[in-house]
């Protein structure tokens, strides 16, 4: 087929293309609101504390007094409507309509304006990627408009942060939220110097919903420091049956990225071998990636180099992360700054082309299509919770050789957030552009 393109006309070729443009068009309309099994989960959160310890790669019931090495959490709920404040929103007539060429969904439920959603105002529609690239771009956020295309999520915290999830006016009052002069995207903690309870935060998700696709997320600099939870993610809904993939997540001081996926029944790895995975990160748990059955663990892959989260990351400028979800599977790619693909910078991404993937869970024992459904990309800075909060008194994480009880003579993380705004400094993110692809063969 591709022998047949070089020999068509120029001016073929073009019509061909806006043609397919247009037919895409009418793909982009509001997005189905899927109805949330709140009570359900959070019997499934109650179980067993929502806590995931693995010590030396033995899972263990959690103890409080103990210092877990390894600990993995999902966040339930995650995928919640954002609608008035993020309250369930049952029985809707959102529909969402079905590319043709890639039988994949692309939806948008909400009124707030999209940034550069394809292809809805063909005039800031940036450049189509070249034949090579078979991926097409169809929501980009970048520049002073990056807020354009989120919700945001003011319930309480899913996973018992001491936050306060605001919206997008109230953030930006409190100094919380802005578009500094370089053109990124900051989402901030607040830093008042002593809280009754909990401090501002910021929650947003993608409007637009996907199966399948390419998520690709440059950052200069994410949350780090005792008592930060910070995270990047995808989620479907009806959790855990729509899975949930993190891409960037840890807690305190980290350094080494944790990335993870939370699947219904019958997803598994095939390995925990790197090397039979095509992997550069290291299996921290088990095989089984079902979150009812392994105490919401899931199947969570540590990444082996230290500027991949944390410290070591905004040392660096922070870099680009990419989720690849395709007929293979769901893999996670991580490039340091001065290390990010050409094609990824050209907006025309040649995943191939990228060597072994930080993590992997390869569609031969997990059907991608069949666990992973309508998704959308999400942000999160929350403090303390379930994860953060539990290995408050835990060292020997990379990144963590001394426990956070131990570096700040708190005894509890509740108690240090609640009584040092100016520790919350570093607890920040700055967002260069988040961008979502999908495979046009």
């Amino acid at each position: 087929m591709v022998a047949g393109l070089q020999v068509l006309p120029i001016s073929l070729l073009l019509l061909t293309a806006e043609l397919a443009s247009a037919s895409r068009s009418h793909s982009l309309v509001p997005r189905f609101v899927h109805d949330i099994h709140h009570n359900a989960v959070k019997r499934t959160h109650s179980l067993a504390s929502d806590i995931r310890m693995a010590f030396n790669g033995i899972l263990v019931p959690r103890d409080v007094s103990s210092a877990p090495q390894r600990v993995v959490y999902c966040k339930p709920r995650k995928q919640a409507p954002f609608t008035n404040g993020g309250g369930d929103n049952g029985g809707n007539n959102n529909t969402s309509s079905t590319t043709p060429s890639t039988g994949s969904t692309v939806s948008t439920g909400s009124t707030r304006p999209s940034s550069t959603r394809i292809p809805n105002n063909p005039s800031t529609i940036p450049t189509t990627p070249s034949p090579a690239s078979p991926w097409k771009l169809i929501d980009s956020h970048e520049g002073q408009n990056f807020f354009d295309g989120w919700d945001f999520f003011t319930s309480p915290d899913p996973t018992h942060g001491i936050v306060d999830y605001v919206d997008e006016a109230t953030g930006r009052a409190n100094g919380i939220l802005d578009i500094n002069s370089r053109g990124n995207a900051i989402m901030r903690v607040e830093t008042t110097p002593n809280v009754p309870a909990n401090r501002k935060s910021i929650r947003i998700t993608t409007q637009v919903t996907f199966n399948g696709g390419l998520v690709i997320m440059d950052a200069v600099h994410m949350p780090t420091g005792c008592g930060t939870w910070p995270a990047f993610w995808t989620n479907g809904p009806n959790w855990p049956h729509g899975g949930e993939i993190d891409i960037l997540e840890g807690v305190h001081d980290y350094t080494n990225n944790q990335a993870t996926i939370h699947a219904d029944l019958g997803c598994t790895l095939p390995s925990t071998d790197s090397r039979t995975l095509a992997i550069s990160g290291n299996v921290i748990g088990g095989t089984d990636c079902a979150a009812l059955t392994t105490g919401n663990q899931g199947c969570g892959i540590r990444a082996s180099t230290s500027n991949s989260f944390g410290a070591g990351f905004n040392a660096n400028q922070g870099g680009v992360y990419a989720m690849k979800w395709d007929s293979t599977g769901v893999a996670v790619y991580f490039f340091p700054r001065g290390s990010i693909p050409a094609d990824i910078t050209a907006g025309a991404p040649q995943p191939d082309s990228w060597g072994a993937a930080q993590a992997r869970w390869p569609a031969v024992s997990c059907d991608p299509f069949k666990f992973f459904n309508n998704h959308h990309a999400i942000f999160d800075t929350t403090l303390c919770g379930d994860w953060a909060g539990a290995v408050w008194n835990s060292a020997g994480i990379p990144g963590q050789e001394q426990s956070c009880a131990q570096r700040t003579g708190f005894s509890t993380c509740e108690d240090f957030v609640r009584n040092n705004g100016a520790a919350m400094a570093n607890a920040w993110w700055e967002v260069v552009s988040v961008k979502i692809y999908q495979n046009q063969n």
